[in-house]
């Protein structure tokens, strides 16, 4: 072992064993000790931005860097090999049958997700680090239940998510303190595989997620470049695309991009999270109300807006404009019901081709062919790089605009209640994406429905009825739905269906909600992880 690191858990011993080698465990230790205190003074500025943005301050592009929105002479990286084109992108978590079938699927990357799709038990951390390492070696093939896994001969190019500046990993201790889980996840992945990567024609690419301040983009390049000497790699070489899911990051495209320039692919727009961003960093904005989530579109005000300021900004430095998520899955026992689905799937792409992106995500394989074919119908070359959208002008006010159409009804209630309890008990499992109502959910839903039912109590919104929503009546109907989650989402235990419903019962009564769910549930996982209680930072 090495000075100061400690392993806190014993699941996957053989995992374990191939991925802590020592030479692993000195660069944890590295990035630790010289990026820790750093990582700590940026989640202190969130908290003190939230404060600011409490006592009515808008938000606002920031001035400082007015000059660097203004000039037009830098541009990013050019695309690195295999990120020329990326018009499809498929994601998902990281275990072995589906990386396989996600890299098997005809996209042309994959974003392997340590994050939002994936519950982070160790297990899940530790394999999922085995299983990428195996699939750049192409040592991934597998059999199980009498049916064989294979990798085809070209696979969709990997691009790896890890989790965000504000999740510890309480499983790794450093000096006596958790680590950084983005850190964790980034330096399993490049230590064990960059060379190889390289070696095989491509890159280490990553997706940089929840990211508030271009400052976390600066400790982001920092750690780059840290890491590329400490391997002996050409700096660089690493490729990052950030996901634009929080609304202060809307407000610092530019200068985000200006931070990773010579390291970047490009941002996304991570839709679903920014939802639930743009209710809690408005937490104290009575005007900020939104109604039922199926009515907050990609065509509503604030949404339209960020995403053509994103385009812009992208093409105007080269790089990638990622579209959003489609969540939806085959609906294979009601054929029109399924065709229904896929057209919402046809509307979503064409409306993001025609803006100008330059590729899309989707959840699942059978829905490549969709998304495949409107991208190539309407995008002749590998990106839109020369779709400068210069008749976008964005302010302020076009990123905060809150006139949604749309009501609060009971079954938006009812729905989000659902979605809430089955997540989040699947999540304390061991599972973080899940399949409802044939979408493929993952964290940023559940956000955004505890957020949403929390806005509706404090601010004593009304159903289109003219019921008041209280606290009383949101637990009235989480006993009444509780009972049938488990019919809902097949798998989940009923413990855990208890204790995600006592945590809404609570987050709805709180002055201001909790950051984040899988914050405040970590302690689940570390605990089933044999992680005593002194080992996790909120004991210290």
């Amino acid at each position: 072992m090495v000075e100061g690191v400690r392993i806190l858990s014993k699941v996957a011993p053989k995992a374990q064993e191939e991925l802590f080698t020592d030479g692993a465990l000195k660069f944890l230790a590295a990035l630790h000790r010289t990026f820790e205190a750093t990582r700590q003074s940026l989640l202190t500025a969130r908290e003190v931005a939230q404060r600011r943005y409490d006592s009515g301050v808008p938000l606002d592009f920031p001035s400082e860097t007015a000059h660097i929105r203004a000039d037009p002479s830098w541009l990013c990286a050019p695309p690195a090999p295999g990120l020329e084109d990326r018009r499809i992108e498929i994601t998902g978590p990281t275990d072995r049958k589906m990386v396989i079938n996600a890299l098997n699927s005809g996209a042309k990357t994959f974003m392997a997700d340590f994050e939002d799709s994936s519950a982070p038990t160790f297990a899940n951390m530790v394999n999922g680090q085995i299983n990428l390492r195996d699939a750049i070696k192409r040592q991934i093939d597998f059999e199980t239940g009498g049916k064989k896994y294979k990798l085809v001969e070209n696979p969709a190019v990997l691009i790896v998510r890890p989790r965000g500046w504000h999740l510890d990993e309480p499983r790794v201790s450093i000096d006596n303190v958790p680590m950084s889980g983005s850190l964790f996840d980034f330096a399993m992945f490049f230590y064990h595989n960059a060379h190889e990567l390289v070696k095989r024609g491509y890159g280490p690419y990553l997706y940089l997620p929840k990211m508030e301040h271009y400052l976390e983009a600066r400790l982001w390049n920092d750690v780059f470049l840290f890491s590329q000497s400490y391997i002996g790699m050409p700096v660089n070489t690493i490729r990052a695309t950030v996901l634009i899911e929080t609304l202060p990051a809307a407000f610092q495209m530019e200068e985000i991009l200006f931070e990773l320039r010579n390291h970047s692919s490009g941002l996304n727009c991570g839709r679903w999270d920014y939802i639930f961003s743009f209710i809690k960093k408005r937490r104290a904005d009575r005007s900020a109300i939104l109604p039922d989530r199926k009515d907050v579109t990609m065509t509503v005000g604030f949404m339209d807006a960020y995403v053509r300021l994103l385009i812009q900004t992208c093409h105007r430095r080269k790089v990638a404009a990622m579209g959003g998520m489609s969540a939806q899955i085959p609906i294979k026992e009601d054929a029109k019901a399924n065709e229904i689905a896929m057209d919402k799937v046809r509307a979503d792409k064409l409306r993001e081709v025609k803006a100008g992106h330059d590729g899309t995500w989707i959840a699942h394989p059978l829905i490549n062919i969709i998304a495949r074919k409107i991208f190539d119908d309407h995008m002749l070359g590998p990106n839109q790089y020369h779709v400068l959208r210069q008749d976008v002008k964005v302010a302020a006010a076009d990123l905060l605009n809150t006139n949604v159409p749309g009501k609060v009804t009971l079954a938006g209630v009812r729905e989000n209640i659902d979605c809430s309890l089955a997540y989040t008990a699947a999540w304390i499992g061991g599972n973080g994406c899940i399949p409802l109502n044939y979408l493929m959910e993952d964290a940023a839903t559940a956000e955004i429905t505890r957020v949403q039912l929390w806005q509706w109590v404090h601010y004593g919104s009304r159903l289109d009825t003219g019921r008041p929503i209280t606290a009383e009546f949101i637990d009235q109907l989480i006993d009444e739905l509780s009972p049938g989650i488990k019919k809902l989402a097949p798998g989940v235990r009923e413990d855990h269906v208890t204790v995600a419903a006592d945590y809404l019962k609570a987050q709805i009564r709180k002055q201001w909600p909790s950051e984040f769910l899988t914050s405040d549930l970590m302690p689940y996982l570390a605990a089933a992880d044999g992680v005593e209680a002194t080992w996790q930072r909120s004991a210290l």
